[in-house]
């Protein structure tokens, strides 16, 4: 897997921001969130840390699981 651009985190972040997050989520049959802007917020302070880090990468594939299920 290669590592992302800080660009693609701040898109993604940008993203993020232009829609109202419902206050839970049930992102797939075993994860669920029950304060999804909180969750959210987390994965972005892990996602700067960790962008550019290929081993480091599933906080970014977390937001943007989030982000296809907003999307429905």
């Amino acid at each position: 897997m290669k590592p992302h651009t800080i660009e693609e985190i701040q898109e993604l972040e940008a993203w993020f921001k232009s829609v109202t997050l419902p206050e839970t989520l049930q992102i797939d049959k075993a994860t669920c969130t029950p304060n999804l802007p909180k969750t959210v917020e987390s994965l972005f302070e892990q996602a700067y840390i960790c962008y550019d880090n290929p081993k480091m990468q599933g906080c970014i594939l977390l937001l943007k699981r989030i982000k296809t299920i907003l999307e429905k």
